[in-house]
């Protein structure tokens, strides 16, 4: 294993997690939902989700034939550059975002998330060829520890801003810290294989193969079935983490230094769990910490219906903060271990299809269950907890997602 390599893999997942722990997560989706739309009735809950929406939407239908469009033409590494600054410029943009601007901030969140989600695939497709299988499981949940540490920096530095009041200044901080220390990763990280096919033709292949590998994938039950409990549980996810702020800004009172908090404590359990689920994740397998872990989201969500008070609330971030580092980090394992060689780009772009697709729905039910009964943002918590009982059933039937120690790469 080249570690220079592994180290700057990892620090990618410290860098892009800047963005995701200031903007959907705790600043920007408050002040975008509350402050410059507004949310009385839940006007910006359906605005916020239509963000996501929107953004996941078109992640979901590029993410293919561009992942196959980078394994034919040995791209991968320059589409990962293009869209992590397509992501930071989109940031910095949103210091110009003030209240009434709700087109602008709009459309600077999707282009934002587009940029961000859109380069994962490719980080993504690195990972197998940075460990051999049996230790692909730490190396995953490494990754995720030190991007909730990033987490936790980026928090650090937001706080003073938003103690001050200076949303401005913590939209150009998480954008120069994503800029920053992405860096390394660009220059560490294995150059791409000659291309068989030049761009162009790549673009025509990668359009016309999406469609076969779908087929493909298809025709393989293990991998089904693991994508279509991916479609829901993932959706669960993508839409807590979405809306946990806005939850805590709107029916607890969180303010935005106390919603910083919050989340810092929360990736420092993410961490926590993260890095105690890797050695698991290849003794036991990917399956056993996923199923573990989805019990543990059906609790964070029924309890997450009943908190009155802040510190309730503390109490279940924790307790999911601990299940979110543990079941992404498994489930990337357990994507890899169904990958034949030579299709990681372009399998893991139909990962992120599944993972997409799911947040087109979630964040769009939660704002409108949100907007259709006034702004009962309880009422909606609960129809996401139905996506992650479902992801539970579905998984408990494939037959695959063992220990990974020991296996030998396809």
């Amino acid at each position: 294993m080249n570690r220079t390599a592994a180290v700057a893999w990892t620090l990618y997942d410290f860098a892009n997690s800047a963005f995701v722990a200031v903007i959907p997560a705790t600043v920007y989706s408050k002040y975008y939902a509350l402050a410059v739309v507004g949310n009385e009735r839940g006007e910006g809950d359906f605005w916020w989700g239509l963000s996501v929406t929107t953004s996941m939407a078109i992640v979901a239908l590029s993410a293919p034939p561009l992942g196959a469009i980078a394994d034919h033409a040995g791209v991968r590494k320059r589409f990962l550059f293009l869209l992590t600054y397509v992501s930071v410029a989109a940031t910095a943009l949103m210091a110009t975002v003030a209240k009434g601007d709700v087109i602008w901030g709009w459309f600077l969140a999707v282009v934002g998330t587009v940029g961000f989600e859109g380069a994962i695939v490719y980080y993504n497709a690195y990972l197998p060829d940075l460990a051999p299988p049996e230790r692909q499981g730490r190396l995953s949940a490494y990754g995720f520890a030190v991007g909730y540490l990033g987490s936790a920096v980026a928090l650090g530095a937001a706080l003073p801003f938003a103690l001050a009041g200076n949303y401005a200044g913590t939209f150009l901080m998480t954008a120069a810290l994503f800029g920053l220390c992405a860096i390394p990763a660009f220059v560490y990280l294995p150059g791409d294989p000659p291309g068989t096919l030049s761009l162009t033709g790549a673009v025509r292949v990668g359009f016309t193969q999406t469609q076969a590998t779908l087929r493909r994938i298809l025709a393989l039950p293990a991998l089904r079935r693991f994508l279509l409990a991916y479609l829901f549980f993932e959706d669960g996810i993508n839409t807590v983490v979405y809306f946990s702020s806005v939850f805590a800004g709107h029916t607890l009172g969180f303010t935005t230094p106390q919603v910083i908090q919050l989340y810092f404590v929360v990736q420092l359990s993410a961490l926590l769990g993260a890095w105690l689920w890797g050695r698991p994740t290849d003794v036991r397998g990917p399956k056993f910490v996923v199923m573990v872990t989805l019990i543990q989201w059906c609790l964070v969500v029924g309890a997450a219906y009943f908190v009155q008070t802040k510190l309730q609330f503390f109490v279940v971030a924790i307790l999911a903060g601990t299940g979110l580092g543990a079941i992404q980090a498994a489930s990337r394992t357990f994507m890899t271990t169904l990958i034949p060689n030579g299709q990681e780009a372009e399998l893991f772009g139909f990962y992120a299809l599944v993972g997409k697709t799911s947040a087109i729905f979630g964040p769009m039910i939660f704002g409108l269950a949100s907007w259709l009964t006034g702004g009962n943002q309880r009422i909606a918590i609960v129809a996401i907890g139905l996506f992650f009982l479902a992801g539970l059933l579905l998984i408990s039937g494939v037959k695959a997602g063992g220990p990974t120690a020991g296996t030998a790469r396809r």
